[in-house]
């Protein structure tokens, strides 16, 4: 088995005990976002798989466009980063029961 020489870890260790890695990143081609590959993409940068330089070199992304997914995550979960969910939780508060 030929393993590719990556700089940084190859997998990371999640707070829930599942195993993030390389190979569960979306590909480099991606253009369509889902929620999935959304927060793929966020756990890799945040628990150290990627650094964030490289994700937004890799993936094409924006600093204003990552950082919308990590506040989003943050303040409404994983289900805020789902494209039909944005306009509930992009209301101002109060209005999104």
């Amino acid at each position: 088995m030929f393993l590719h020489k990556v700089e940084g870890p190859r997998s990371v260790t999640l707070p829930d005990g599942t195993v993030l890695s390389r190979s569960d990143l979306p590909p480099v081609d991606t253009t369509r976002w889902v929620a999935s590959r959304k927060i793929v993409v966020v756990r890799g940068v945040l628990y150290g798989l990627i650094t964030l330089s490289d994700a937004k070199k890799r993936y094409g992304l924006s600093d204003e466009e990552f950082t919308s997914w990590v506040s989003a995550v943050a303040e409404h979960g994983t289900d805020a980063l789902k494209v039909t969910t944005l306009k509930k939780y992009r209301q101002p508060k109060g209005e999104c029961e």
